[in-house]
């Protein structure tokens, strides 16, 4: 029964995750002459840029992009395009293993952060910690626009580098525009979601169905 909670939770999390269907047009919202007074903005206007969506439309409220060009613009779009897709699968993997899902061989392995110490204790849990790191090493790699390939990257965070397509070159420019608008918001939301989840964890607080505390 806990399992079939938690993993009706995470399916509920995912739909509350996806933004509403927007198209191109809707998305783009003007800067107000009071958010350029506020924000200082005196040079791009990223108000137009993919992300800006209701209800906060233009929210810069550390002025990272006041004066900055689109160079820097691209770098914190690809961080946070990053983190957003780590945190994606940080968020599937803790409410997975929350519902008691294991690989073979794990079963003994608890769950949340008590994992850590966990696999620290013994010698396969130090070689699975290991071949971690290895596949984080390469992911890193990996995952990254590839130069010294004939080929360009359609937008920031597009590291098919020729590979890769899944049908994506045949969605329309309006599709397109709507899929990264939802990967965007989903990698948003699941960044606060995990640190919601470790955060309640570490105060000892569930907030998962039936009142269940990973790690305890």
């Amino acid at each position: 029964m806990m399992k079939f909670a938690i993993l009706a939770a995470a399916a509920g999390s995912a739909a509350a995750f996806a933004p509403s269907p927007v198209a191109q047009t809707s998305t783009a919202l003007g800067v107000t002459a009071a958010q350029k007074d506020f924000f200082g903005i005196t040079s791009v206007d990223y108000s137009k840029a993919l992300g800006v969506q209701a209800p906060l439309g233009f929210f810069d409220p550390l002025g990272l992009l006041t004066d900055a060009d689109t160079e820097a613009f691209d770098d914190l779009r690809e961080k946070e395009i990053k983190h957003g897709r780590v945190a994606m699968l940080a968020v599937t993997g803790y409410l997975t293993t929350a519902a008691g899902v294991r690989f073979p061989g794990a079963e003994d392995i608890p769950d949340g952060l008590a994992s850590w110490q966990a696999l620290l204790d013994t010698k396969d849990g130090m070689n699975v910690l290991m071949q971690m790191t290895a596949f984080f090493v390469v992911a890193e790699i990996v995952n990254r626009d590839a130069d010294w390939l004939d080929n360009k990257a359609e937008f920031v965070g597009d590291y098919r580098n020729g590979a890769l397509d899944f049908g994506w070159d045949k969605l329309s420019e309006d599709m397109k525009f709507k899929k990264r608008s939802i990967e965007l918001n989903n990698g948003r939301a699941a960044m606060m979601g995990i640190w919601g989840l470790v955060t309640h964890e570490i105060m000892g607080v569930s907030i998962l169905p039936g009142g269940y505390l990973p790690g305890h």
